[in-house]
């Protein structure tokens, strides 16, 4: 069981609905020029929940959460910041990402009167994704300021996370075992999901898909 002071940043713990409409949010967020963004907390337990509204009322520190009842519970809300140049919490840069959440259906808290909540997203259970959108690839969405969102579309020959848009080659079968080996673990250890291994053992795997992947394992164990 997670602890209560343990943030996290899965977009994996939300609900089907929320993973889709967060990575779209992303996804047109990396299209927009905006790649600075990422993850804070996705999924919060309702123990966790208390925990940070005693913050600042019976707790020290400052107030965190005006509601007990908040849809990160629900596994239905994720709240981001700001990475490096602008502030952690940059207002310009919230409010972009606000209006784009807003053409997808997306709440955002700063559109809250009263408690603002600018980092905050939500969707509700029935949320559908609007006509004239989808996932165009694979979204990289970071949980830590070190990285930047990605998106990598297949068939696209300017991916922005590979410099190598070939198929993976081998020198020698010790390696492609090696690495298959890397990516069936990390399948087991639930850090991916057993899509990657299927489009390794079909050969169609890139280098730039492997370097996207590798970011992808290393954010889920460190974030």
């Amino acid at each position: 069981m997670t602890s209560i002071t343990t943030t996290c940043r899965d977009i994996s713990e939300l609900l089907p609905v929320a993973q889709t409409a967060c990575r779209l949010l992303f996804q047109e967020c990396f299209k927009a020029g905006i790649k600075n963004v990422f993850i804070t907390e996705t999924y919060r337990s309702q123990e966790r929940q208390k925990y940070l509204y005693a913050q600042g009322r019976t707790r020290p520190g400052q107030i965190v959460t005006w509601t007990l009842d908040s849809n990160h519970k629900s596994r239905l809300a994720w709240d981001i910041a700001v990475g490096p140049p602008q502030a952690l919490y940059d207002v310009a840069t919230l409010s972009r990402v606000g209006a784009i959440a807003r053409k997808l259906g997306i709440a955002w808290g700063g559109d809250w009167t009263g408690n603002i909540d600018r980092p905050h997203f939500e969707v509700k259970p029935n949320w559908i994704m609007p006509k004239g959108y989808k996932i165009e690839g694979q979204v990289i969405i970071p949980t830590n300021s070190k990285y930047q969102v990605q998106l990598t579309v297949e068939g696209n020959t300017t991916k922005p996370i590979a410099k190598d848009d070939d198929k993976m080659l081998f020198t020698n079968e010790t390696t492609k075992a090696a690495v298959r080996d890397y990516i069936k673990q990390s399948v087991e250890k639930k850090k991916i999901d057993k899509s990657w291994l299927e489009k390794f053992d079909q050969g169609t795997m890139t280098s730039g898909d492997f370097e996207g992947l590798k970011i992808i394992i290393s954010q889920r164990i460190n974030g």
